[in-house]
């Protein structure tokens, strides 16, 4: 099981900070209310994580009810969201899966 840290807090920095708005026009704040979901999605996201950093995958919903893939990683005790954007058409089903502590969540690493 993936244990998120306590309190949950986030880190915006220059590197971050509208790189989400402005790739797939979700806000920061968009990205930070799907980790409050009580029926997100959480996987480790092997395909991208190494020794120096491991990365996770997050499906949720905004408050405003839209469906939401998040990768992230957690850097001293805080979330670090590298990427936000809507979900896909493959993805929402997972949203739906009734076992909650071992979501099927796979990832393909992209060509080069």
């Amino acid at each position: 099981m993936i244990r998120l840290p306590q309190p949950l807090t986030f880190q915006w920095d220059e590197g971050n900070r509208d790189k989400n708005w402005l790739k797939h026009r979700v806000t920061n704040s968009e990205a930070e209310q799907v980790f409050f979901d009580p029926h997100k999605r959480l996987a480790k996201d092997v395909a991208h994580s190494n020794d120096d950093e491991i990365r996770y995958i997050l499906l949720g919903k905004t408050r405003a009810g839209r469906l939401l893939f998040v990768v992230f990683t957690i850097r001293r005790n805080q979330i670090r969201v590298i990427s936000a954007r809507d979900m896909n058409r493959r993805e929402r089903p997972l949203y739906d899966e009734t076992d909650v502590q071992s979501p099927s969540i796979h990832r393909r690493r992209r060509r080069a």
